[in-house]
């Protein structure tokens, strides 16, 4: 199953916690509000990966990452594509270096928690993001039979 990163970075605002999500511009979830990441290349760590994936798209260099989740994804129906089917590594960052800055693949924007856009992201996002927002860590196994339509879910505490 494809190893994949999702980032997520989280600072404090004035008036409450903030996240920065990006529009997706091409490829795969275009369209979608989403956290920042992508493929785990062969020899690359999943750290690595975020890392990379987060400089090569926003253009800031993280100083940590903190893992909050590991989802696993699949897509059961004959029109879905078996590679969608993956492992996804979520992380939060709270220290970073340079200002989020748009590119060919993505727009980032910062939103406070209780903005967040779910209604134009992945369907999943809903269940499990705003627990991880609020410090929970979970692991969570989804399973759609198209891109929108999730007919089982499992989220349970992840250890550590």
């Amino acid at each position: 199953m494809r190893k994949a990163t999702l980032c997520f970075l989280v600072r404090k605002a004035d008036k409450g916690p903030e996240v920065l999500l990006a529009m997706k511009k091409r490829g795969f979830g275009r369209g979608k509000w989403n956290g920042i990441g992508g493929k785990v290349r062969v020899g690359e760590t999943v750290e690595d990966a975020a890392r990379r994936e987060i400089t090569e798209e926003i253009g800031v260099e993280v100083a940590g990452l903190q893992k909050v989740a590991l989802l696993t994804f699949y897509f059961i129906r004959p029109k879905c594509d078996p590679n969608w089917n993956q492992e996804v590594h979520v992380f939060l960052a709270t220290s970073w270096g340079g200002e989020p800055e748009e590119s060919v693949e993505m727009e980032p924007r910062w939103y406070a928690y209780r903005d967040v856009p779910y209604e134009q992201m992945w369907a999943d996002d809903r269940i499990w993001l705003p627990r991880v927002l609020q410090g929970e860590r979970i692991n969570g196994v989804f399973t759609f039979s198209d891109v929108e339509t999730i007919v089982h879910q499992e989220i349970t505490p992840r250890d550590g």
